[in-house]
């Protein structure tokens, strides 16, 4: 009750700033003139949403899956982990956005540049906190497993990945929050179409009321999927109980 509590008493700060300060819409419209803009033309935002929702599946997914599957080859083969860990992490602390003009470069403007810069975003959370995840297993217990030659694959499924999930699910999570984020910087630079090329359209018009109709719709997107995340994660631990 009180996040809702705390949403109300900032939307009725906002409404009465607008009302008693007289502040121009172009600078900050009215709770009223937002959701007048955004039901007022909902085929607008829902297509625009459609269109970033597919970047997010496209360049998100790809990152995600190729994240995973070289943190679980970097976790399970020490040598891998020892060569590219390092850069790995050198290039996650890099800003993603000053990758961007060497894509343009090598890419173009088109939609690949987009999907890849994406891809990329996913990518580095996941596959560090993969190779985390996997590198906590106790190694009595491997050692215990190889006693009573259980093949690797068991070792795998049965013992490090069940350590592993909090920390891939934690590595999800910042996936797929840092996937939308990427997806609205993509949609600036190459984009005909989507959330973050609508907010550039409000900003290039003087429509404050566009802008903040489309970050709410942003939002919701975001904590839509980030939920979707939690619930796999719970239905994950139901059928596969850590130790």
């Amino acid at each position: 009750m009180l996040p809702v509590a705390a949403l109300l008493v900032g939307v009725s700060m906002w409404w009465l700033g607008t009302a008693l300060l007289a502040i121009p819409s172009f600078l900050l419209p009215s709770p009223g003139a937002v959701l007048a803009q955004l039901f007022g033309s909902p085929l607008l935002y829902l297509r625009n949403l459609v269109s970033t929702l597919e970047k997010v599946v496209y360049g998100g997914g790809i990152g995600i899956v190729t994240g995973f599957g070289l943190g679980v080859l970097m976790g399970t083969v020490p040598v891998l982990r020892t060569a590219l860990y390092p850069y790995l992490v050198t290039v996650r602390v890099l800003p993603k956005i000053a990758i961007a003009p060497l894509l343009l470069i090598y890419l173009g403007t088109g939609m690949t540049t987009a999907i890849v810069f994406i891809a990329l975003i996913a990518f580095f959370p996941l596959v560090l906190h993969t190779v985390a995840g996997l590198s906590r297993t106790p190694e009595r217990h491997v050692e215990l497993l190889r006693s009573v030659d259980t093949s690797r694959v068991n070792t795998f499924v049965h013992l490090r990945l069940p350590y592993a999930v909090p920390d891939v699910f934690a590595g999800l999570k910042q996936s797929v929050t840092l996937t939308v984020v990427g997806t609205i910087v993509a949609e600036w630079v190459v984009a005909s179409t989507g959330l973050g090329y609508l907010i550039l359209l409000g900003l290039e018009n003087l429509r404050t009321d566009i802008i903040i109709a489309a970050l709410v719709v942003l939002v919701v997107l975001g904590l839509a999927l980030y939920g979707l995340v939690g619930v796999c994660q719970r239905i994950v631990h139901r059928r596969l109980p850590l130790s």
